[in-house]
């Protein structure tokens, strides 16, 4: 008898094994990690508004459809978040923006609510709201995909080349729903780590490829469920799909592999922890990002300051690529601020006045000048 070419070919199909020992390693600085994270959220909620929730689901939405290699409306998509976070923003909404906002609250947020097929249903109507006169065949909404083969292929027409290949259509409801049946019973299961559950369930779900179109974002959208579920918080301040994204080629290579291997799901179960380690580890510098931008306006609150200087410190405070991680000179703050040369000299000289900035070491044009840490005992603890 020939080998199964397709993990769901096997006979044990699904009983999924790994290897704990393999894994523990991954596992432990992914829980400690968490730990830590969901430690500071106590701050985060004191000292910042639902600004920093919005700003991790908008980059969540976004960068999950950047993996379908789909281009959001950006401004549109945060507009529709604002509305349903009761944040002040005015902006453009569609029919588009507004599902993805629905979509990613009820799975963020709704944990209690059971995951069966019906809501897999409205998250998929949420994701196609309208369909798209731009694809090449109408998306079945709200159902499970037709009769054709769904495959992932890539080559010339004449020598394609199958990546993957979903269990047939026939039995589809019935596998459906035996993974919904243990996505339910599994968060019960104390012999199963949440982070662990919240892998397979990722692997299991995109490998039924229940949907014709759409799959990849469902699929990132249950994970986030799961994980939240796993750490009861309803608001959760990291993304997995900005990970992925950050290695797609990666992502896609380890889920074909794995598809076409037997039921051991080490190597998957391995790439996630590792994936999703890194966006703890992003989360906790952002916000400890956010910690400090808010203790230092606590302690300049009464400062007499201009919009500009306000401009440029919290430009400075937000850090990434565009925060001037290795300070700003004045020529920058003349260009961010959008001041004349000697106005910015007398900006950042009242600002080092204020112990708002501090001069690096350096001098004449090459100048540099960064925010002013806090004080230690301000700076300790969360």
């Amino acid at each position: 008898m020939n080998a199964p070419q397709w993990i769901w070919q096997n006979e044990d199909w699904p009983h999924f094994t790994w290897q704990t020992d393999a894994l523990a390693g991954l596992l432990r600085q992914c829980v400690d990690a968490q730990g830590r994270l969901l430690g500071r959220l106590s701050a985060v909620n004191r000292l910042t508004d639902r600004r920093a929730v919005l700003d991790t689901l908008l980059r969540n939405i976004v960068t999950s459809s950047a993996i379908e290699g789909e281009q959001l409306n950006v401004e549109s998509v945060r507009s529709s978040l604002a509305r349903r976070l009761g944040v002040e923003e005015s902006g453009p909404t569609s029919p588009r923006s507004e599902g993805l906002a629905e979509l990613m609250l009820d799975a963020t947020e709704g944990l209690e609510q059971a995951l069966t097929q019906e809501r897999l249903f409205t998250w998929h109507r949420w994701l196609f709201p309208s369909q798209d006169s731009l694809l090449s065949q109408p998306v079945q909404v709200g159902q499970l995909r037709g009769e054709a083969p769904m495959q992932v292929i890539s080559g010339r027409l004449d020598k394609p080349v199958v990546h993957f290949e979903a269990p047939p259509r026939r039995g589809l409801e019935a596998q459906l729903q035996t993974f919904l049946e243990w996505f339910e019973q599994s968060r019960n299961d104390h012999l199963l780590d949440p982070l662990l559950r919240a892998g397979i369930a990722h692997f299991w779900f995109v490998t039924l490829h229940p949907f014709d179109d759409g799959n990849g974002r469902l699929t990132r959208a249950l994970t986030d469920l799961a994980l939240a579920q796993g750490e009861r918080q309803a608001i959760r301040f990291y993304t997995m799909a900005a990970s992925i994204l950050d290695d797609r080629a990666g992502y896609y290579a380890v889920l074909e592999s794995s598809q076409k291997a037997d039921l051991d799901l080490t190597p998957w179960l391995r790439w996630f922890l590792a994936t999703l380690l890194r966006s703890l580890e992003q989360a906790l510098q952002r916000i400890d990002r956010l910690l400090h931008k808010a203790r230092f306006w606590q302690r300049h609150r009464e400062q007499e300051l201009s919009p500009e200087q306000r401009k440029v410190l919290n430009r400075l405070l937000d850090g990434g690529p565009k925060g001037f991680e290795e300070g700003i000179s004045a020529a920058q703050y003349q260009a961010v601020a959008k001041v004349s040369k000697a106005t910015a000299t007398r900006h950042l000289a009242d600002l080092l006045d204020k112990g708002c900035l501090i001069r690096l070491p350096g001098g004449g044009r090459s100048t540099r000048y960064c925010v002013a840490l806090a004080e230690p005992d301000v700076q300790g603890g969360t």
